[in-house]
């Protein structure tokens, strides 16, 4: 594996390479779920791109930049145990200068997680676009967890005319059903027990749904109701396209829910 700094290499690297290649972009603090997003670009390409950049522009005033786990070596480590041929790791001032030309998400930007983090996927889409004009993918592995993120990355590259395939990918849970998230290592002993709830709920759902109730409002009281003692930020029930619903369809349903502990905001959702 061969660690790239900057721009200039990566450029230099890229423009050698031929056959498919499979891009997973991260900020690092690997865990299970980028490693399933690696090992399956790692079948399907002829070589393999990671980028590790914790990105500024997608973090609002008072959220936590700072914070954000960091785990180079461990996550240097993780890459090399998955055989991934080139990971980009630049620093922020090479990827971003003082004037800049920005990326205006889509209107449904600014409902569910955009309408908790206004201009957050502005910033998504900011370095997202960035990062594949720089590796040039044939596909990009991301994850379903995110799934808002997921869909307008679809539209972008839909919009732009990128030649790019997007490749959503199952999300990774722990045993007892948890999704795997870099924001778990924030949770309290009794925070992490309680957060089994919302995997909890989203399985009430799938079962209601599974005895043939469509009615929306009815599987969201069910959910509440299993969610009682969280701090729930929202549920939400749209089509894959994040258009609203009138009742259940299968082949087209998402059901989101976050919820907060303390200021550390955990999503996760069901495809149905």
């Amino acid at each position: 594996m061969k660690i790239l700094k900057t721009i200039e290499e990566l450029q230099e690297v890229r423009k050698n390479i031929l056959g498919t290649v499979g891009f997973v972009p991260t900020m690092g603090a690997l865990h299970d779920g980028h490693i399933s997003l690696i090992k399956q670009a790692r079948n399907e390409n002829d070589t393999v791109f990671v980028s590790i950049f914790v990105n500024p522009t997608q973090f609002l005033p008072g959220e936590d930049l700072d914070a954000y786990p960091r785990r180079e070596e461990a996550d240097k480590k993780i890459c090399e145990m998955c055989k991934v041929d080139y990971l980009f790791m630049p620093e922020i001032n090479s990827m971003y200068t003082e004037e800049e030309v920005l990326i205006k998400a889509p209107n449904k930007s600014y409902m569910l997680e955009g309408k908790a983090r206004p201009g957050h996927f502005d910033g998504v889409l900011q370095v997202v676009l960035k990062l594949f004009g720089l590796v040039q993918p044939t596909n990009a592995y991301f994850g379903k967890k995110d799934a808002q993120q997921l869909s307008l990355i679809q539209q972008m590259v839909k919009n732009l005319f990128l030649p790019i395939n997007i490749v959503p990918c199952a999300i990774v849970r722990e045993s007892d059903g948890l999704a795997k998230s870099s924001r778990n290592v924030y949770l309290t002993p009794e925070q992490r027990k309680n957060a089994l709830l919302i995997s909890k709920s989203l399985y009430s759902a799938a079962n209601l749904i599974g005895k043939k109730e469509t009615n929306i409002e009815t599987i969201k009281n069910k959910m509440y109701e299993v969610m009682e003692p969280l701090d729930v930020e929202y549920i939400e029930i749209v089509s894959r396209e994040f258009d609203k619903l009138k009742s259940i369809e299968i082949g087209n349903t998402i059901i989101l829910v976050v919820a907060r502990f303390g200021n550390t905001r955990l999503l996760d959702n069901i495809w149905l």
